[in-house]
């Protein structure tokens, strides 16, 4: 594998950034619109530029993290459930935190409003925040990765989905809604649940680590059997010769061609430690060692969290102009520009042929979004407010469109998993149906903002 400086020309050797391009426009039509005093463009073009910087402040982050994690040896299963992860999911999980701190802090210079009542607000949005990006990166992202390669992949214009990852990471996912839809059907959320949430996403961790484990055995089995008899040994008498059970004649294949190109098959996951990360759209390149690493997480940690302040900000700003509940501004705006790092990994994964990361990296970020991001917020809420429940109701009734969030993320999910369980594959029309199941659940949130549903 070349490195990093053999394989990266500067940008101005690649033609046009488009990113720069994009972020240059919109800096220019948000400085016009508040020039102009267009206060709703202002704050929607405002959206787009947060949601930049967030993906150039996640962008070295992940990088690093994907440092840290081939350093020190990491299956890549466990380190994209943890280091991935979190580097494409810190704007849910600071979301989520800032739409509780601000909305109490507000609540505490005005009387009117108790610190429960404000409590429930904030974390209703991050509800919202994190459903929403749930199902954006469950249906959009799937579906644009899909239309990017068929637009660009004219040999294989479909993406093929492992049984491994519908098996295992989906149905962890729905496991994760089953739970956190139950907690939503009652009345109030405990500071336990969070607990209950953390506790599952260790076990998912503790699977992942002994599926890589028992994964290595199975390459090391096979192998064995080839160094002594020889790389063409028919299948059925490798698959004879082994008393581990699960080994596929699929495995068998995979070993004997990467014994033939002379891979080290048993250790796929140790990829070769990057020397550098991009920042900047690519301008700015940090050499990669343990000081530039964690100053290089610190740094963009920082920066993705007073954007996504600025964005708990301007969602609420919006809500006001509007005349609207937060929480149906949140699912859409909050919730996808929050997912803008979701988006370009699963893009990136795709385009390097790794068609079951592109897919399990959605499912990773959702497990990750139920599990850790809901749990966060709902800690520092229970503590700000002396460990209080929060209440789902208002007046007796169920918070304003929390009734039909939880109808549409179990149906879509349904609806998602089937399409992606036939045929294991994203193809070009699959993508398609994909965009409508998402214009519908747009539509739901306009049409609840506006009070009809």
């Amino acid at each position: 594998m070349a490195s990093r400086n053999e394989t990266t020309n500067p940008p101005s050797a690649k033609g046009p950034n488009v990113g720069l391009l994009v972020a240059v426009a919109a800096g220019v039509l948000t400085s016009v619109f508040w020039l102009l005093s267009w206060q709703l463009a202002f704050l929607l073009t405002s959206v787009v530029v947060i949601s930049i910087v967030i993906w150039q402040a996640c962008d070295p982050f992940a990088e690093s993290a994907q440092w840290i994690g081939t350093r020190f040896h990491l299956p890549g299963s466990v380190r994209g459930a943890t280091l991935d992860a979190i580097a494409s999911s810190m704007p849910e999980l600071f979301s989520g935190i800032f739409f509780v701190v601000v909305a109490i802090s507000a609540a505490q210079s005005d009387t009117a409003v108790t610190l429960e009542e404000a409590g429930a607000e904030g974390y209703g949005s991050t509800i919202a925040t994190c459903a929403g990006s749930a199902i954006y990166n469950m249906i959009l992202i799937p579906a644009v990765v899909a239309l990017v390669i068929a637009a660009y992949r004219k040999e294989r214009p479909t993406v093929d989905v492992e049984v491994e990852v519908l098996a295992r990471d989906g149905v962890w996912f729905l496991v994760c809604e089953f739970a956190l839809l139950l907690f939503l059907f009652q009345n109030e959320m405990h500071w336990w649940m969070a607990i209950v949430f953390i506790a599952m996403y260790a076990i998912y961790i503790g699977q992942l680590c002994r599926d890589a484990k028992l994964y290595r055995r199975r390459l090391h089995a096979v192998r064995l059997v080839f160094d002594k008899n020889g790389v063409d040994t028919p299948l059925e008498d490798v698959i004879g010769q082994l008393d581990v059970r699960g080994i596929t004649a699929a495995l068998v294949e995979k070993v004997r061609q990467g014994l033939r190109a002379g891979d080290d098959v048993e250790n796929e996951d140790d990829e070769e430690t990057p020397e550098a990360a991009d920042a900047v759209f690519g301008f700015v390149e940090i050499p990669m060692n343990m000081v530039t690493c964690w100053l290089t997480i610190s740094v963009s940690t920082l920066v993705a969290a007073g954007a996504c302040y600025f964005l708990v900000e301007v969602t609420r700003s919006t809500a006001a102009v509007l005349h609207v509940p937060t929480f149906f501004i949140a699912v859409i705006l909050a919730a996808a520009a929050s997912s803008v790092p979701d988006t370009f990994l699963s893009i990136g994964a795709a385009m390097r042929g790794d068609d079951s990361g592109a897919v399990s990296n959605a499912f990773g970020s959702n497990i990750f979004d139920i599990c850790i991001c809901l749990s966060i917020p709902l800690l520092v809420n229970s503590f700000l407010v002396g460990w209080g429940p929060v209440n789902l109701t208002q007046d007796g009734e169920p918070i304003a469109g929390l009734v039909g969030l939880r109808i549409l993320l179990f149906v879509l999910t349904g609806l998602t998993l089937a399409i992606m369980w036939h045929n294991r594959q994203l193809t070009y029309r699959k993508a398609i149906v994909l965009c409508a199941l998402y214009s519908a659940f747009i539509a739901y949130a306009v049409l609840g903002s506006l009070g009809i549903l």
